[in-house]
């Protein structure tokens, strides 16, 4: 069952074109990547999904409902869960308040019930011995981790992942590989990967797609993508070694 589409989206900045006609469908509990190269379009599109962009032609659909107007807001509640490149907290919160302020959004939870639910989130993040903690007293690994968890309590269907990888050592990469992998299988998310780092795509993602200057130019499994011309000339390069998948 579909999820997610975006329907032939177009988005301009002026006279520069950031997505051209380009197409995305995410089936329930399935784990998609988006890659390319810097500037290809990839968080533009997760801005589009989101709301923080309004494209100007196309469709964004959740679950059967068109949601291309909607207020971010609204499309959390309707589940759609975020987390962004350079990572978001609020640093004078702890990690509890922090998760907190996500699973507020949805606006159907006492306090009571906002504190166990996100306590649920923060002990399967494997933060629970964090939740009293300051944010800046945390690392770097931990904070990205918070990050996701405040994303989860909002109870999203898909959950869209902008680059969590991003300055996280090898250790903490496999722990986030062990996380989402639990996630997925447990809560049966959806999950929209954009991300750098090949060996986790190549281990997560059941599907992937390719953009390049705003256009997708491929889209397959994890072995079409690295046997693909066009994915190795424009971004995995020539010489890519292929990742086990």
């Amino acid at each position: 069952m579909t999820v997610l589409e975006a329907r032939n989206i177009h988005k301009r900045y002026g006279g520069l074109a950031a997505l051209t006609d380009v197409d995305l469908t995410v089936s329930k509990g399935q784990f998609v990547a988006v890659i390319g190269p810097n500037g290809a379009g990839k968080s533009t599109l997760l801005n589009v999904l989101t709301g923080l962009a309004m494209p100007d032609e196309g469709q964004v659909v959740l679950g059967g409902r068109a949601i291309t107007r909607m207020a971010t807001n609204r499309r959390i509640r309707a589940g759609l869960g975020r987390t962004f490149q350079h990572g978001r907290v609020f640093p004078r919160l702890n990690v509890l308040e922090n998760v907190m302020t996500g699973a507020a959004i949805r606006g159907d939870l006492s306090e009571a019930a906002l504190r166990e639910v996100s306590m649920e989130v923060i002990a399967q993040m494997g933060l629970a011995e964090d939740a009293d903690e300051a944010i800046g007293s945390l690392s770097y690994g931990r904070r990205r981790m918070v990050e996701l968890a405040r994303a989860l309590a909002c109870r999203p269907q898909v959950l869209l992942l902008d680059e969590p990888a991003a300055g996280l050592n090898s250790g903490e990469v496999d722990q986030l590989v062990d996380r989402l992998t639990e996630l997925r299988a447990r809560h049966g998310l959806a999950i929209v990967l954009i991300e750098h780092n090949m060996g986790m795509v190549m281990r997560l993602a059941e599907r992937i797609f390719v953009l390049n200057f705003g256009c997708k130019i491929a889209e397959g499994t994890p072995a079409e993508i690295q046997a693909d011309p066009a994915v190795l000339s424009a971004y995995l390069g020539e010489g890519y070694v292929h990742a086990d998948v």
